[in-house]
């Protein structure tokens, strides 16, 4: 670990086959760039994932039974196919439902938001996601708005690849914010990307 991901922190990446490329690969270069340590947890440690476009693969650094949720600062939940089958593992839904009572930073985009409606975290939430994941979240109760980026609480949600540059800069803003202070569940400014 470098000097500098000591000082920022950890942040926890799920992934299974078929994410969507740029959704992982965007970022976990932008979080990297500003001194983070992302680790990729799957299933199991080893795991050779690759993305739904096949432009992108991942190793696994640990598997989710592994993992504790006190270690990481941020969670990080890119979107394609891999939350669908994320969501079929109880472990997995275990650990969202864990980090989101942090009140840490919790970054998904896209698909990602299906993981958190495995979880039942979506009641009385502002959101967004992917255009057919939208309807699911209206229809569960959640306050859904069609943005590049949304922030309610320690959630950033993003809709798809266009918005990642603005997401992975907020989602970066809101780690920062926490680590220099700021409370559980205390976001930036919303004129910040």
């Amino acid at each position: 670990m470098t000097e500098t991901a000591k000082k920022s922190g950890r942040i926890a990446c799920l992934l299974a086959d078929g994410f969507e490329d740029s959704e992982f690969r965007v970022p976990y270069d932008r979080l990297r760039q500003a001194g983070y340590l992302v680790e990729i947890i799957g299933a199991s440690a080893g795991q050779k994932l690759a993305g739904e476009r096949k432009r992108e693969t991942a190793t696994t650094d640990f598997g989710i039974d592994e993992v504790q949720v006190a270690d990481y600062q941020g969670l990080l939940i890119p979107g394609g196919y891999s939350p669908d089958k994320l969501r079929a593992d109880e472990r997995f839904v275990e650990f969202v439902t864990e980090f989101d009572r942090t009140g840490r930073p919790l970054a998904a985009v896209c698909h990602g938001p299906q993981l958190l409606l495995a979880a039942q975290l979506q009641q009385g939430r502002t959101l967004t996601a992917w255009k057919t994941v939208q309807s699911d979240l209206r229809q569960a109760g959640a306050n859904v708005v069609d943005q590049q980026v949304v922030v309610d609480g320690n959630w950033i949600t993003s809709r798809k690849p266009d918005d990642l540059e603005a997401f992975s800069a907020r989602f970066i803003a809101e780690l920062d914010h926490r680590a220099a202070g700021a409370r559980p569940n205390e976001s930036i400014p919303a004129s910040t990307p």
